[in-house]
């Protein structure tokens, strides 16, 4: 079969796309045969090997090497422990491991996989699971009248960040570059600041909730932008962030306010979720750019870049 190679870490230009075997289901497992795949800031952690975490799955080099974690696809075989799925049934969800997706096929357990709505096309499935678990975490608890920044909000996911705090009654300011600020007002955005010529960070008291999807300030600083009681949240980050944070117990509490790392398992149920949000319109998900398979190198490069406007998805033959 076809599929996504990374060999090693480093630039997009280690990606390549080669044949390797149609990989055979555990008595456990359902085999995929995926019709899409999308990217996610951990494919773009993964490719260069960094933060630390991303090399979890290899110091040295990935030990498996297709990348991609959110796929969408039909069971195409089940093995013979498994009874919640038959073949044909079309599924999505995000892959144990955050490995494996950039293919035409792949093995895996069926815990972490949802039933595909009948009126999601699989290109649109693909793009919710990492990215619509980590918007449905990061704003739990959000009230109507709260005010909420969201930095990086052009990547992957901040739009479903900006969708579900809007839902829930927040006025929100996304952070990112300069030429996505009219992008980000499509999503749904209230206002916008361009990082290369403001630091939300150096404002004072101005924010209920910061939803920072690429920590790379000290954590000792991002909370004078915060109400009292406010709370900043980091998904993912630069390593001395994470480092600090580890020193800390991943959580400090200054003035009345918190400071912590925001972990997201993997959760079929928060899929299943977020997804009834999505389709009954709270939410809209934001595909960037589609590309073939044999294309992916190039969507790596656009994902390495940081040019894209949401969810880059991979569209299987």
């Amino acid at each position: 079969m076809r599929a996504v190679l990374q060999d090693r870490y480093g630039p997009a230009e280690v990606v390549r796309v080669g044949d390797v075997p149609e990989p055979v289901p555990a008595d456990d497992e359902v085999l995929i045969r995926i019709r899409a795949a999308s990217l996610n800031g951990s494919d773009r952690e993964n490719l260069v090997g960094s933060p630390f975490y991303a090399r979890l799955g290899g110091l040295r080099r990935p030990r498996n090497p297709v990348p991609g974690s959110d796929i969408a696809g039909v069971v195409a075989a089940v093995g013979s422990a498994v009874t919640e799925f038959a073949v044909g049934d079309a599924v999505f969800g995000e892959l144990a491991g955050y490995r494996g997706g950039l293919a035409e096929y792949v093995a895996t357990a069926p815990r972490l996989l949802a039933r595909k709505p009948t009126g999601l096309s699989f290109l649109d499935a693909a793009a919710i699971p990492q990215a619509g678990c980590i918007a449905f975490k990061s704003t739990r608890g959000i009230k109507s009248g709260d005010r909420v920044l969201v930095n990086g909000a052009g990547g992957a996911g901040g739009a479903l960040v900006i969708g579900l705090a809007k839902h829930l009654g927040a006025t929100v300011t996304a952070v990112d570059r300069a030429d996505k600020a009219e992008h980000l007002l499509r999503v749904g955005a209230d206002d916008t600041i361009a990082f290369e010529h403001e630091d939300w960070a150096d404002q004072r008291g101005r924010y209920d909730r910061v939803v920072d999807l690429v920590g790379h300030r000290s954590p000792f600083r991002v909370h004078r932008a915060l109400r009292p009681g406010g709370m900043y949240l980091m998904v993912g980050g630069h390593a001395r962030v994470l480092l600090a944070m580890f020193a800390a117990g991943w959580s400090i509490r200054k003035d009345g306010k918190r400071v912590r790392v925001l972990a997201v398992p993997q959760s079929r149920a928060d899929l299943e979720e977020v997804t009834a949000l999505l389709i009954d319109g709270e939410a809209v998900g934001v595909v960037d750019r589609v590309y073939p398979l044999e294309e992916a190198p190039a969507a790596f490069a656009r994902l390495a870049a940081g040019d894209n406007l949401g969810k880059i998805v991979i569209e299987m033959p």
